[in-house]
């Protein structure tokens, strides 16, 4: 397939959103996309579905897009994993299945997009070498998204339970800066209410 055959109207609206095409997009898009034929799903509207990300790379973005599980509705669950993986959940059907990308022990960079990304990373890189890198990176992305998804990931139903529908709490004032903060969210230090924000000492 040439790259007009794979810029689904999906695809596009992934690459709207995130702002560029690359291969961490394209790895949550197709995930998102095999989560969705798994579980015979279609777009959440609201919280029909469920997704665990296990990282904060471009690839959630994709996943929010096709699946419609956000952060706002509750129903897009982050955990700072580091790990290219993603679980998703039917609140329907009560399946869930587990979507992680083949471990490959070769990199996939060549010698060149090393090099050129190390230099955009050390803030050395010329514009050149910047459109460079980006002619690459766009060229792996398309790589990628041409692959069949049984060789990029391992899927299997998901092992842990469904997490809990969004609670919504009342809010309470906090009695450092003021600011109302929902209230299970607040720790009680000497009989009084205090917000994360002042704990952590942002507020």
């Amino acid at each position: 397939m040439d790259r007009d055959e794979l810029m689904t109207d999906d695809f596009k609206k992934c690459v709207d959103f995130h702002g560029h095409i690359c291969g961490g997009l394209v790895f949550g898009y197709k995930a998102a996309n095999a989560a969705l034929e798994w579980l015979k799903e279609n777009r959440a509207q609201d919280e029909e579905l469920v997704a665990i990300v296990e990282n904060d790379a471009c690839g959630v973005d994709a996943v929010q897009v096709l699946t419609g599980c956000t952060f706002g509705k509750g129903n897009f669950i982050y955990k700072d994993y580091g790990k290219l993986a993603f679980t998703f959940f039917s609140r329907k059907t009560g399946q869930g299945v587990r979507i992680s990308p083949k471990f490959r022990p070769n990199p996939s960079m060549s010698e060149e997009q090393k090099e050129l990304f190390e230099k955009q990373r050390n803030n050395i890189a010329t514009q050149e070498e910047l459109a460079r890198l980006e002619a690459l990176k766009t060229k792996k992305a398309f790589e990628i998204l041409g692959k069949p998804v049984d060789e990029l990931f391992l899927i299997t139903p998901a092992k842990v339970p469904i997490p809990e529908k969004a609670r919504i709490e009342p809010s309470t004032q906090c009695t450092r800066c003021g600011e109302p903060a929902m209230s299970t969210k607040m720790e009680t230090i000497d009989g009084k209410k205090v917000c994360q924000g002042c704990l952590d000492g942002n507020n």
